[in-house]
Parts: structure tokens; sequence; C-alpha cells
């Protein structure tokens, strides 16, 4: 449909409004199915008589809009109801940011430092009206639900888009201390880890926020068109097994979207934020500071101002933090569920942008492709417990196992000799599901940690998808025969059940499920 743009000017009052509603009518004359736009820029005041002209012109072409509307002009639309019967769009003050700071950059918009006091975010989407109310309503919520966050006090025009201003008072970005400050990188992780808690411990009122579940979805069924079918049917199957979760995830979780004001930490560029398991939230933390510099270790750089083997380090620590482990099999474990979700995004995301039609988009694409396809041939599941450890049911790890139960186990300060009675009663648990439970093939077991009180005990609990055994149906040996006549073997699970309080055995969904609990 065509436009007209009719300019209103000056005053519109009882002694002019009718001549300017003539005047108004006269230049439509001629027009036929027109949208007509009424241009407020240089409208210094109006009246009720001005507003019964305007009502007559919305009766006659009811696609009306008003545009570059002044402060004191939009507030009498607004309480008259105008801006409810027609669009109504405000004049927007203009801003350049030729020469200023870029602090952050994401996937909808930029943000740029304009002077010592104030950020802008410029939209990438020239109608961005709607995504900055977006924004401004979420970062509302986030900051009720006790989310330290910046909201936007004013709309600006920035070149052929919008920006929302920020009053961030000599604020500096997590990457700037990181590129400026090295040697502070643990202390920026400390703060980091706490604020991405804090996120991933908010509850959201149901409806308030997308759920990140289904975009992650419609990643994966993006992808049924680029990876085998057994491949992409298991990438569709392992997301949709993961449980809906209420609690907030930020989606962009970097250290350029991490202020530190006045030595407050404040969380910016609220628009991608929304709910779900944290597993999302760590694809996108592995992304920013390792999935996209993996073809090409300068892409940090550009992004985030700091070089590649920093931003390994901190991802590292971070995760270790966020876990609260150093055990480095339980960091790869969900670094790798993390990597299938990333893996995802990014060749999505280059794919969509014409990747497959340049030579290091390929590579970029056919590297990110190879290692989703290794991950997912030895990934069961996509969710993860801190308390958890998912291992390749092997001899060869039981160092491991052993390593995590006891970093649990000292943690809640468990006695010396219990200890050591829990870690036979384990060993004995895991290498017998590394002989038995998948031979001759392989498999994975799960092994998890858990402290209950009343009584304070500790039950740790075995999880394979093996062949069906309970060992507890096994007879005791007899203890008391002599050396001659006892069989070699058949002591770990007497063992156990010896050292442990209790020991229980079910066979469940196809898993054999062994539980020892030992009270402290």
């Amino acid at each position: 449909m065509e436009q007209t743009t009719i300019f209103l000017r000056g005053r519109i009052d009882s002694n002019n409004a009718a001549s300017v509603e003539r005047d108004v009518f006269d230049q439509l004359a001629s027009k036929e199915n027109t949208a007509v736009i009424l241009d407020m820029k240089d409208l210094e005041y109006i009246s009720s008589a001005g507003l019964r002209t305007i009502l007559r012109l919305k009766k006659s072409y009811p696609d009306l809009r008003i545009t570059n509307v002044g402060t004191e002009i939009y507030d009498i639309l607004d309480m008259t109801g105008f801006t409810e019967m027609m669009p109504v769009e405000k004049a927007y003050r203009v801003v350049s940011v030729e020469g200023c700071e870029e602090i952050g950059r994401g996937a909808n918009g930029t943000i740029y430092r304009i002077d010592q006091d104030n950020v802008v975010k410029v939209y990438n989407n020239a109608d961005a009206l709607a995504d900055i109310q977006h924004e401004r309503e979420v970062a509302k919520l986030a900051l009720i639900l006790g989310i330290p966050t910046a909201i936007s006090y004013d709309v600006v025009k920035v070149g052929e888009s919008y920006g929302s201003v920020f009053e961030l008072l000599n604020a500096r970005t997590f990457s700037t201390i990181l590129a400026t400050e090295p040697e502070r990188i643990d202390w920026c992780v400390k703060e980091y880890v706490e604020l991405l808690k804090k996120i991933h411990s908010t509850l959201v009122p149901t409806g308030k926020l997308p759920d990140m579940k289904e975009t992650v979805l419609s990643w994966a069924r993006f992808m049924q068109d680029y990876l085998p079918k057994e491949a992409g049917e298991k990438l569709l199957a392992l997301l949709e097994a993961v449980p809906h979760d209420d609690h907030m995830i930020h989606g962009d979780y970097h250290t350029k979207n991490v202020e530190l004001q006045n030595d407050e930490v404040l969380l910016i560029d609220m628009d991608t934020l929304a709910i779900g398991n944290p597993i999302f939230e760590l694809a996108s933390m592995y992304n920013s500071f390792q999935g996209y510099s993996e073809f090409n270790h300068e892409t940090i750089k550009q992004f985030q101002g700091f070089d590649y083997e920093t931003g390994t380090a901190f991802w590292k620590k971070s995760l270790a933090a966020y876990l609260e482990t150093n055990c480095e099999t339980k960091i790869r474990e969900v670094e790798d569920k993390a990597r299938i979700i990333g893996y995802t995004r990014m060749i999505r995301r280059s794919i969509r942008r014409h990747g497959l039609e340049t030579p290091d988009g390929r590579a970029e694409i056919e590297l990110w492709k190879e290692r989703l396809l290794g991950l997912l041939e030895k990934t069961e599941t996509l969710v993860f417990s801190k308390n958890e450890l998912e291992i390749e049911a092997s001899t060869d790890r039981l160092a491991e196992v052993q390593a995590f139960i006891e970093e649990r186990l000292e943690a809640v300060d468990c006695p010396p000799k219990a200890q050591m009675q829990i870690g036979v009663a384990a060993e004995e648990i895991f290498v017998n599901i590394a002989h038995y439970a998948y031979a001759p093939q392989k498999g994975c077991a799960t092994v998890r940690v858990e402290v209950l009180e009343d009584p304070v005990s500790v039950v740790i609990t075995f999880i394979d998808h093996g062949i069906p055994y309970d060992p507890l149906e096994k007879e005791d040996p007899d203890i008391n025969l002599p050396a001659q006549q006892r069989q070699i073997g058949g002591l770990g699970i007497f063992m156990t059940k010896q050292l442990m309080d209790d020991v229980a055995y079910e066979y469940k969904d196809g898993q054999n499920i062994l539980t020892l609990k030992k009270n402290l």
C-alpha cells in the first residue's frame, strides 16, 4: 500500500484546527488506497480541537500512524487514549556511535560506550522498538527477582536503527579486566560464577520468559538435513529428554555482558533472558570462550579482547567452580554435553550465514560437525548433576571414580575410617561393573554421591545399562573354612555388605541400580 506523510507544524488549537483539517484532507484528495502518516516532529502544541481533527482523519484512514512525537505532545496523546487507538511513535534523540568503544556484541545488537557515564545498545534490527520494549520488560523482571542489572532510561535513534541507553558510570566489562589485568582471573571467575549461580537459582513465574528448550529443539530440527539420519535423530532425542526447568538462564552469559561498576557486579544485555536447564547456558558459554575460536584462535581476540589461552583458562576455571569440583573427568563430562548443544548452534548459525559458500566456512563447519558426531556416539544424556559422574566402565578409570568420591566425602568432613570403608566398597562395585556388566562389549556407569540427614549418612549409587545382575543374590562365602578349602575370589560383595550399613539392588528401566549407604 502507498504511504503519504503529512507534516504537522507549530500549534493546532481552536483558532486554526478547522483550516489545518481542510489542508490535510486537500493533500489527500488525490490519493487513493493510501496509508497516512502524521509526522509531528515540528508540532509544538495541540488542543482538543486538534485531537478531533486527528480522530476524524483516523475514521477516514484506518491505517493512520503518528511518528516523531515530542514528549509533551506524546503525553497528551497518551492521556487521551490516542496511543491505544493508533500506532504513535515518539521522536527519539539522535546519537552517533562513530569512534565509540565497542564493549559488547551479541546476536541482536552491539553495545557502545558513548561517554564516561553511559552506554548504548544498538539493535541490528532497524525496526527494533518492539525488541527494545521486550528487553526493558525482562530486565525489570530480572531486577525484581533479585538479579543485579541496569535498566534502560532512554531510547535513541542511531543511524537507521534504535538503541537503549543505560547509565553505567565508570563501568568496565570483565573482558576488559581480563585483558588488562590478567592476574585478576581468579577474582573474575569467583564473581562471574557467583552471579551465574544466582541466575540459575532464580525461579521465574510461569509465562514470563521464553523456554530455551524450544529454541534449541528448533536448531536440532534444522540440523536434520546436515547430519547422518541416526545422528540427527539421536540429537533430537537427547534434547527432548532434557526436563523442563522454570529457573532463569541468561542465554548469552560471557564476560562482555558482566560489568563491574563501583564494586558492584552487574548483568547486561538482557534480551536473551529465558528459562531452561543450565546445560543450555553452559553451551553458550563454551561457544563464547572456545567454540567460535576453535578453527581460528584469533576470533576470540576480536570478540572478547583477550587471547584464546585466556579464554580457555577462564572457561575451565569457571566450569570447575560452577560444578564445585576439581575432578577433570567430571569437568570433561559436563563440557562434552555442553559442546553437543554448542556445535549444533554454531553449525546452524554458520550455514544460515552462507558458511557453506566459502572455503573457511566449509572447513569450520566440517570441524564442528566431526566433533559433534564423535560426541553423539558416546553420550546418552545431556542432563548432569554436580553429584554424579558418568564414566566408561573400565578398570582403567577406577582412580577417577575414587577421586570423585573422595572429593565429595572430604567436602562433608567424612571421618577417615568411614572414608576408607566407603572407598573399598566403591572399588569392589565399580570393578565388578567394569568386568561383567557389558562383557565382551564396553559401556558406561554413573556414580552418584549424596549426603543425607537424620541420621547423617553417605549414599553411593552405581547405575549401569548392562546385563541384569543382582550381586546380593550371591551366597556369602564361608569365611570359617581353612585356606585349602576356600575359593579364590567372591569376597568383594561380602566385604561391601559388611562395611556398609545398607546395600540395595534393583533393576529398573533397563538399568542395574546398586546403592551403598554408610552412616556417619
